[in-house]
């Protein structure tokens, strides 16, 4: 089995998950252990204790183990992180310039607290003793942790290696900015690595708890710790570079949206208590950004997450219409816990007779025009849970449900006041929540251009059929809650592959050089454990900025699902058909492999356009589930051996790049490869492609049958 824990600020969730079927075996929560001695660790290892106890099973049978924590957001966003000691290395203008890394101790955190940072300068780390001398400076002044920081330390990093080499010795953690990346940006980069640094030495802590807890616990398995962008990273990882592990917590649900969900173009939204995080899935792969932390952009790779005020126990709001009624004026930010009230909907019916409508404010300074009601059982709280199922949208089975005979009562005497029914009254209260949540979808949907045609909706977290199922409606987008929903977080933990993400700069980069960045990627997750017959690598290629990047991830062990769960080709046919809205019987089924079917619709243009346009095809890549894991509006499918791959597309290549006045731009590419989709959209120049084909190509039997989807780029 696979476990997935997840610390969150309250509880501690962890689940087990048949890694044969995916299927969830069992669930436990307990109390998130700040106040112990031993921190969160005492609540991670009471999780997997009473998770193999509820289910029955022993620790020899768990052969992966993940968790993910919101330690390190805490830390920045509390202000309670160490003391940072920063080497400024260099002599004249590069002197000058670490010098300036001073003001990061101006950098105010979310706390309003600043980072505490102490500096140094060192001119000449080469000779005896003067790097250890630094770092001896610096501990005397209180430092806990150190960062080695030089201009151009990416392309020379020997003045950083020094002075990690001498904390090392003094026994001082320590972060080198080339370690962390290697882009250039002196103040961006050394930015990342003090705020890595400033998390490292509680982070080291509690690994060390985990560890040795996990194996006094007697699972064998290797352990993983989430990171920020939806995959997971080995222990030893972790340690060096703490700070992936930010806001990490969203990116548990999206892994879990990803992995157990299936989701290929989409958008998914975990819908807590207080807020609901929005984050984009588009063509199989998650969307990244550079996070931005204390105000400031790091390069710390982290999901592309917008989280907007708007959560099950949103409060409404009343104002007043132009002739002088009530009106739903707002519906949060603040929650029914932030007001110390229970969700009317869930009170007892006796307990809601002769209720009024009163407002009030949550907290000091608040407006007060917060709607709760005083009945006979007491005061309660009028919120977004009690109108999604006052208007009958929360499943039966579902963690949000309630009777909603006893929501439509608890929501009339807001009816009254608003002079309509409680139906109305709900539904005016979704319409008004929905707002912000329906522009920030919209608004990420055409950032990163999804395809509305096959984009879904996809909620989770405990409050996903308050926003999910209406908002689905109203955007005219197909909708849906995750199973569940209410521990999508700790199943993205167990269900999430090892991942890496390499950047570098390469002015005029060659194709050995794409080469160069792909495989240090590849062996990147092959160190964590990742199987190497299931690596997949993303590269890509921006010619605009010099930036070469690529993003391998890979399973810790093959997994294959029970093959009674493949689809057959009419299975593959109607799925295909319904994410194009067009009847089975016109799908063509173009190439399959023993993973995939790939299926295209040709439209046929009308009238005068027939005879001047090209027949187009729409192409949808079902896998063995029956997923939709690749579509494309207009593409072409062939099908060659691994050993023809070289010289058959070297002539797609050529016969499919367009041209114009910005140079040229060879055609999007897609592999089907064994087990691998490989996604080479991202690279544009021909040369680059041809040659990470093949390397692709090249490592499969050369009889083996592989399938080569071209798209061509307008």
């Amino acid at each position: 089995m696979r476990i997935g824990i997840d610390v969150g600020g309250t509880f501690t969730d962890a689940v087990a998950v048949s890694a044969r079927t995916f299927e969830l075996l069992g669930q436990a929560k307990v109390p998130t252990s700040h106040d112990h001695a031993d921190g969160v660790a005492h609540g991670i290892m009471a999780a997997l204790e009473r998770l193999l106890a509820d289910i029955g099973v022993g620790a020899d049978d768990v052969t992966f183990l993940a968790h993910g924590t919101t330690q390190a957001t805490n830390a920045l966003l509390e202000g309670d992180v160490a003391t940072v000691g920063i080497v400024g290395i260099g002599t004249g203008y590069d002197a000058f310039a670490t010098g300036r890394l001073r003001s990061l101790g101006r950098l105010k955190l979310d706390s309003g607290r600043p980072l505490p940072i102490r500096y140094t300068g060192l001119k000449h780390p080469e000779r005896p003793g003067e790097a250890r001398a630094a770092v001896d400076r610096l501990r005397e002044e209180g430092a806990d942790v150190l960062v080695a920081v030089e201009p151009f330390s990416v392309d020379a990093p020997e003045g950083e290696d020094a002075v990690a080499a001498a904390a090392v010795q003094a026994g001082v953690p320590v972060t080198a900015t080339h370690e962390i990346t290697q882009l250039y940006g002196l103040g961006k980069r050394a930015r990342t690595a003090v705020l890595n640094a400033g998390v490292m030495p509680r982070m080291l802590e509690t690994a060390d708890l985990v560890e040795r807890s996990i194996a006094k616990a007697g699972v064998s398995a290797p352990l993983m710790v989430m990171r920020c962008d939806g995959g997971v990273m080995s222990l030893a990882e972790m340690r060096s570079r703490p700070l992936l592990t930010v806001l990490s917590g969203p990116a548990a649900g999206v892994a879990g949206a990803l992995m157990g969900e299936k989701v290929s173009e989409g958008v998914f939204l975990e819908t807590g208590g207080t807020s609901t995080d929005i984050s984009v899935i588009r063509r199989g792969r998650v969307q990244i950004r550079h996070a931005r932390l204390g105000g400031k952009e790091t390069y710390l790779s982290a999901l592309d997450v917008r989280t907007v005020g708007i959560g099950g126990g949103s409060l409404v709001r009343l104002g007043s219409t132009r002739g002088g009624g009530a009106k739903v004026a707002d519906v949060g930010p603040r929650s029914a816990h932030i007001a110390g009230l229970p969700y009317a909907c869930f009170a007892a019916a006796e307990d809601l007779r002769d209720a009024e409508l009163v407002r009030l404010s949550p907290r000091e300074g608040d407006p007060a025009d917060y709607a709760v009601i005083e009945a006979a059982g007491g005061r309660f709280a009028l919120t977004l849970t009690c109108a999604a199922n006052a208007a009958g949208l929360v499943p039966e089975d579902d963690y949000a449900r309630s009777d909603p005979a006893t929501a439509r009562a608890a929501l009339e005497p807001l009816a009254r006041e608003l002079g309509t029914d409680a139906e109305s009254a709900a539904r005016a209260v979704l319409q008004r929540a929905t707002d912000r949540i329906e522009s920030t979808v919209a608004g990420l949907i055409a950032d990163h251009g999804l395809d509305r045609d096959v984009c879904s909706l996809v909620g989770g977290g405990g409050g996903a059929a308050t926003v999910t199922p209406y908002l689905g409606a109203r955007m005219r987008l197909e909708a849906r809650i995750a199973a569940h929903s209410e521990v999508i977080s700790p199943l993205g933990v167990a269900l999430a592959l090892v991942r890496e993400s390499v950047e570098r700069i390469i002015p005029g980069a060659g194709h050995s050089d794409v080469l160069a960045v792909r495989t240090e990627a590849e062996q990147a997750v092959l160190r964590q454990g990742a199987d190497p017959a299931a690596v997949e690598v993303d590269v890509t290629v921006d010619p605009q900025r010099n930036l070469v990047s690529a993003v391998a991830t890979g399973a810790t062990e093959l997994r294959t699902k029970d093959r009674a769960q493949v689809v057959g080709s009419e299975e593959a046919r109607r799925a295909a058909a319904a994410s194009l809205g067009a009847p089975p019987g016109e799908m063509r089924e173009l190439a399959a492999t023993a993973q995939y079917r790939v299926l295209g619709h040709t439209r046929r243009p009308g009238g005068l356009a027939r005879r001047f346009a090209r027949e187009r095809t729409r192409v949808r890549v079902v896998d063995t589930e029956g997923v939709v894991r690749l579509h494309s509006a207009d593409a072409r499918v062939d099908t060659m051996t691994a050993g023809e791959a070289d010289a058959r597309l070297k002539e797609l290549v050529a016969e499919r790049t367009s041209y114009g006045d910005g140079g040229s731009r060879a055609p999007a590419l897609w592999l089907l490869l064994g087990p691998k989709l490989v996604d080479l959209s991202g690279v544009l120049d021909a040369g680059h492609l041809l040659a990470l084909a093949a390397t692709e190509a090249g490592g499969r039997m050369p009889g083996e049958e592989l399938v080569a989807i071209t798209e061509e780029r307008r």
